[in-house]
């Protein structure tokens, strides 16, 4: 059976040219990023540009004081991991959190769920490693939309709706700067401003010395963020005790000391061969590797079954079937074996390897599992992952916002972006940004920045952002690799993935925001440019789904067994045969799951091409 073509029909074209290449999940940080190729400046300006413009434009979706992971390609260098994903602070420990915090779980939202804030401090890593333009130049762009205003998307006004009761009883300061005098959310497309983060960039600026160097002037900033007023007033804040997503006031544990000791910086990437190419990913301290997991046992369950591309398809059945099957085993691997590799031995060799795949790839029956399983790597016992608070509990998703009921006839100009309903205490689930550039050196950046949700905790008045929650994705048990430790990177969901030519050129890179689903929303785009020749802009828009049968990373852990989200227009007889497969099918709406972006070079010609999620019709790409 041939791999499916693809429907004539796309939202619009793969773009195409040979100068520069932006894409993200917002137009303004797609013109920023453009606007920077434009002037002059490389892929890593543009990105850095665009990183601070998304923290001012989907505060909802990322801010300051969260954290981004990403990769990386120059000629010097070759592909490497981005790591802006900060550490658990030093007075983070279980026995904090248990026994006098009195918890179970760490808290969604509020100040004990922060790790240290990585994301201003690695792009601003990045832009002097590799950018070439002044401090002040890459961030007025963000100054002049915090400052003098933007149009506010619908999704910032959607959750701030949503989250708007909370903060008029218990988060003032964030009322102040979310809320009109009446305590009102604007209205979408009115021009919003935040003077107080426009205030921290212009500070951070006037740091660097007049008669120094480029770099200086970057580390000037740098070390004003981590030892200077910045994480002064962090941790000030943090120590006051406000309302967490438990119902209970708590104080945070985060100290300035705590971002004085973080370092972003490269790392080697995690990767697998596959159909001639190299998948490159961030190593298990995030959910990278599971990615590679999924690519191993599609595999090996080809081999197994003398089939060739068939169980690759993800228009069928057929396909969707043994893709989410081949998911549930490389996520309950994630749940059981990903760890900071610091501070746990993550059997990562074995749970790569064929024969592992070959393994798991046996356990994918004809049915649906509705079990964990975790495999064993060379013999050892895996943790249980059973006893977290909402297990077998059904009709719970994820993070995410785009399985949000409300999105169930969205086309792809309405905005199924808006978030999941607020609990009683005043838990709104965030979501991620993604952005990709290239430019015609070659260089190609690719990023996800997260955390710092403008409903993650009270905002700080004079920074005019909050800090994140990475710290909820840790166990309060020492037996799970990723046990709350301080100075251990939360395993984090953040997963960018870059594409190796067999001649070790970077091809293209892609990411998407989402949660547990940005591997399971990135493998079926895979699938079909890399196996059925499709191009970005048809692999993108075409139909996705993905399992929730794992354990969800974000509290309150909650999953459905066989549970299987598809989006409509894989067609009623698909959608017929995976429930007779035992699949627990939800249909949230036609153009309702994932945001990808993606960004690359045609290995043949050398030509550059970008190519954006229409859904929401917020995300764009740009380029000639």
């Amino acid at each position: 059976m041939p791999f499916s073509t693809p429907d004539a029909f796309t939202t619009r074209p793969t773009l195409r040219g040979s100068f520069g290449m932006a894409a993200s999940t917002h137009w303004l940080a797609t013109a920023t990023a453009q606007s920077v190729l434009e002037r002059g400046g490389n892929a890593f300006d543009a990105a850095v540009a665009a990183g601070f413009v998304l923290h001012v434009v989907e505060p909802h979706l990322n801010g300051p004081g969260g954290d981004l992971t990403g990769l990386f390609a120059t000629d010097a260098e070759g592909v490497r991991v981005f790591m802006g994903q900060g550490a658990a602070p030093a007075r983070a420990t279980i026995e904090h959190y248990r026994d006098v915090e009195g918890l179970t779980e760490i808290p969604g939202s509020g100040a004990l769920a922060a790790a240290v804030p990585g994301a201003v401090d690695a792009w601003l890593w990045l832009l002097a490693a590799h950018g070439t333009w002044e401090l002040d130049a890459v961030l007025r762009y963000a100054i002049g939309y915090a400052q003098d205003g933007h149009p506010v998307a619908p999704g910032v006004v959607t959750t701030i709706e949503r989250i708007a009761p909370h903060f008029r009883a218990h988060w003032p300061s964030s009322a102040a700067l979310w809320l009109d005098e009446a305590g009102n959310a604007p209205r979408p497309h009115a021009v919003v401003t935040n003077p107080a983060y426009a205030q921290v960039l212009l500070r951070l600026i006037a740091a660097g010395p007049d008669d120094g160097t480029r770099v200086d002037r970057i580390d000037a900033a740098r070390a004003v963020w981590k030892t200077g007023f910045v994480a002064q007033a962090m941790e000030s804040f943090a120590a006051q005790p406000h309302w967490h997503s438990d119902g209970r006031e708590h104080a945070g544990v985060l100290q300035a000391s705590d971002l004085a000791l973080f370092e972003p910086g490269a790392e080697e990437p995690v990767t697998l061969d596959f159909r001639g190419l190299t998948i490159a990913k961030t190593g298990p301290w995030g959910q990278g590797p599971v990615l590679l997991q999924m690519l191993a046992i599609l595999e090996a369950y080809g081999r197994l079954h003398g089939l060739t591309d068939e169980h690759l398809d993800p228009s069928t059945a057929f396909g969707i079937h043994v893709i989410a099957e081949a998911e549930k085993l490389a996520l309950a691997d994630r749940d059981a074996w990903y760890g900071d590799p610091a501070f746990v031995d993550v059997p990562l060799a074995t749970l790569l390897s064929p024969a592992y795949a070959e393994e798991r790839a046996a356990l994918i029956g004809e049915r649906a599992s509705a079990e964990l399983r975790p495999g064993s790597p060379d013999g050892r016992v895996p943790v249980a992952l059973t006893g977290a608070q909402g297990v077998g509990k059904t009709g719970l998703v994820d993070d995410i916002d785009e399985t949000d009921a409300s999105a169930e006839d969205a086309a792809p100009g309405d905005d199924p972006g808006a978030e999941l309903a607020t609990d009683a205490n005043g838990q709104t689930r965030g979501d991620t940004c993604h952005l990709d550039v290239i430019d015609a050196a070659g260089n190609l950046v690719t990023v996800t920045p997260s955390g710092g949700w403008l409903q993650s905790s009270p905002t700080i008045p004079e920074l005019g952002f909050c800090l994140g929650t990475r710290l909820q994705m840790s166990w309060l048990d020492e037996s799970s690799p990723s046990a709350l430790r301080p100075g251990a990177r939360p395993r984090t969901t953040l997963s960018a993935t870059l594409v190796i030519g067999s001649d070790g050129s970077p091809l293209f890179s892609l990411g998407t925001p989402g949660g547990d689903q940005q591997d399971q929303w990135q493998l079926p785009a895979l699938l079909r440019m890399i196996v059925g020749g499709w191009d970005a802009q048809q692999a993108i828009d075409a139909p996705a789904f993905h399992t929730t049968s794992h354990l969800s990373s974000f509290w309150p852990r909650v999953w459905e067994p066989a549970g299987l989200i598809v989006e409509g227009r894989v067609g009623a007889s698909v959608i017929a045969e995976l429930e007779a497969r035992g699949h627990r099918v939800t249909v949230p709406g036609d153009w309702s799951l994932g945001r990808l972006s993606a960004v690359g070079r045609a290995p043949s010609t050398g030509t550059l091409w970008a190519a954006a999620n229409p859904r929401g019709a917020q995300g764009y790409a740009a380029g000639r």
